[in-house]
């Protein structure tokens, strides 16, 4: 399910929110153990959390979906709009939930993080999650967000207007983003398109950027607030 991307020579800054000590106290020591990343702060509610990232601004943020004061949904959203309002590269948000089809993650996913992972998760599986998102892809893949959409959210008849952006698509973009939203890998889409992985990537980056959006797990977010995916 996660890619492992090649490493970055600079250490990853890592955030933690979660209201157990005993949890926070494991994931500081197993972040700690790691050389190519660092632990820079941790907070025991969402309040006190987007208060801590705009301090120590991570690249990595560990975000618990269920805390008092601010859940990690709020903060998750709370933490993107103070990045963008001090203009500053936002962090990757990772969501942490005990449950696989949550419909919180779903929720916490529309507000902007790239993925979630169980809490009783391998250890292996977490950091490399961290990396993963750090590289700039999503946690889960496409298929595993379009499966939780379709659980939760369904066909909202709220859907929103569709943003003139998606009129720049061209003709080969639009296939492209419609297979992406259904889920399909790179992979199956180049096999079915008769198209290289290489091409496909590139449509997909190109997707991406015209419509503002950080990884495929948005593009997905995108297709069902829009009334696009099929």
């Amino acid at each position: 399910m996660i890619d492992m991307p090649g490493r970055s020579t600079a250490p990853i800054r890592v955030a933690l929110v979660d209201d157990q000590a005993l949890f926070r106290a494991g994931i500081k020591m197993l972040v700690g153990s790691q050389p190519d990343l660092e632990f820079v702060g941790e907070a025991s509610n969402g309040d006190e959390g987007v208060a801590m990232v705009a301090r120590t601004t991570p690249d990595v943020v560990l975000m618990d979906i269920r805390m008092p004061v601010m859940d990690g949904i709020a903060a998750t959203t709370a933490v993107l709009a103070q990045a963008e309002a001090d203009s500053r590269r936002p962090p990757r948000i990772i969501v942490l939930t005990t449950f696989d089809l949550d419909e919180a993650a779903t929720r916490a996913i529309r507000g902007g993080a790239s993925g979630f992972v169980l809490k009783d998760a391998d250890p292996e599986f977490l950091l490399a999650a961290i990396r993963t998102v750090h590289a700039g892809n999503a946690v889960i893949a496409a298929s595993a967000t379009r499966e939780l959409f379709e659980h939760f959210d369904g066909r909202a008849s709220r859907a929103r207007a569709v943003p003139e952006s998606f009129g720049t698509l061209t003709t080969r973009e639009r296939d492209i983003f419609d297979l992406a939203a259904r889920g399909l890998s790179n992979s199956e889409i180049a096999s079915r398109e008769f198209l290289s992985e290489a091409t496909v990537k590139t449509h997909i980056s190109r997707v991406l950027s015209k419509l503002s959006l950080r990884d495929r797990v948005q593009l997905v977010v995108y297709a069902y607030e829009h009334g696009l995916a099929e």
